[in-house]
């Protein structure tokens, strides 16, 4: 029984309870080290006979689940990520779940550190926007069974749940939209190589040359490494070429930023100068001279989908896995070189 100092049972009421010292309670609560089974069912029995609550970890022992998901997500990749993380949490407390999130910094060796720190939190699965390269985190987590989502950068992988934007056929559409107000020399900036988002929009600015019947060339495509200063270096090395590009898809926000900075830097006028397309939609877009044309990622219901694919794996772990590919929304708005439209949604 619980000790009479104390209303709540603590570690030092189950270590009597169940004949044991504090420290192996300890060590078969936080897993730190093995206990012989008898031991640890005997400490496991005192949990649940006393109700201890002291942390989430314990109770993980008793009830299988700590009712918590850990998010491995690079916190400065992408504006858009803050939001995805809102929409992430809204729907998790919705069915009863908290967030533990982990910062992977975009780099392979940290989200393999941040996966296991999460793991070691025995939380009941895993949201995950995957570090570039092709690291083994990803297949380790499924070759264990752990119930695992990736969000925004898709795999070719069949056996995990997926869930992210279209974007082959959204930024096709942004780049014929430039070509059918009669640009023949179309560039782009890129995003960070090795990223699937990358190469997807990549592959859909060619698909949108190729559908206006205008040839892709290789000058005409500039890394930004999906960040503000790359943005700029990567637009400065396009306008640097021998026939510059008339008009620019931008493969994601962060670049976007860059790109403002140094055209204003250089005198140029977005729209006008320079007709400009984003992929990705910031609350600040429409409020820029000009308002920008984007390609909005229905970043709510990507936060919706991706919890409700972690829980369903959660209660089913033999079920088949999903890729879920929403399409993004044109905005369509002044950036382009159009004259003022209303968004088209």
């Amino acid at each position: 029984m619980p000790s009479s100092k104390s209303s709540r049972p603590t570690q030092r009421d189950i270590a009597e309870l169940a004949g044991v010292s504090i420290t192996t309670v300890s060590h078969v609560v936080n897993g730190t080290r093995a206990v012989a089974e008898d031991t640890k069912a005997a400490v496991l029995r005192a949990i649940e006979a006393t109700g201890y609550t002291g942390d989430a970890i314990a109770r993980s022992l008793v009830t299988g689940g700590t009712r918590s998901i850990g998010m491995a997500i690079s916190l400065v990749a992408n504006p858009y990520f803050a939001t995805l993380m809102q929409a992430i949490e809204r729907e998790a407390s919705l069915h009863g779940y908290t967030v533990l999130l982990a910062d992977t910094h975009d780099a392979a060796e940290t989200e393999r550190d941040t996966v296991r720190a999460l793991r070691s939190r025995r939380v009941d699965g895993l949201l995950i926007t995957p570090a570039p390269g092709d690291g083994p985190v990803i297949g380790e987590l499924v070759s264990l069974d752990v119930p695992t989502v990736l969000i925004d950068r898709l795999s070719t992988r069949t056996d995990v749940d997926q869930v992210g934007s279209e974007n082959i056929q959204a930024t096709s559409a942004l780049t014929a939209h430039l070509a059918t107000l009669g640009h023949r020399r179309i560039g782009m900036i890129s995003g960070v190589p090795g990223l699937s988002t990358s190469e997807e929009r990549v592959l859909g600015y060619r698909l949108g040359l190729g559908r206006s019947g205008l040839t892709w060339s290789s000058d005409l495509v500039a890394c930004g490494n999906s960040s503000r200063e790359g943005g700029a270096l990567a637009l400065s090395t396009l306008l640097a070429l021998p026939e510059p590009p008339t008009a620019l898809v931008v493969g994601n926000d962060s670049m976007m930023v860059g790109v403002l900075h140094e055209a204003r830097r250089r005198g140029l006028r977005i729209g006008r100068d320079l007709p400009v397309v984003v992929y990705d939609d910031v609350e600040w877009a429409d409020l820029v001279d000009p308002p920008l044309t984007t390609m909005a990622q229905p970043i709510e219901e990507i936060g919706r989908q991706a919890v409700r694919l972690l829980l369903a794996r959660i209660n089913d772990p033999a079920r088949k896995a999903e890729t879920v590919r929403l399409a993004p929304t044109l905005r369509h708005r002044e950036s382009c070189g159009c004259p003022p439209v209303h968004s088209l949604q």
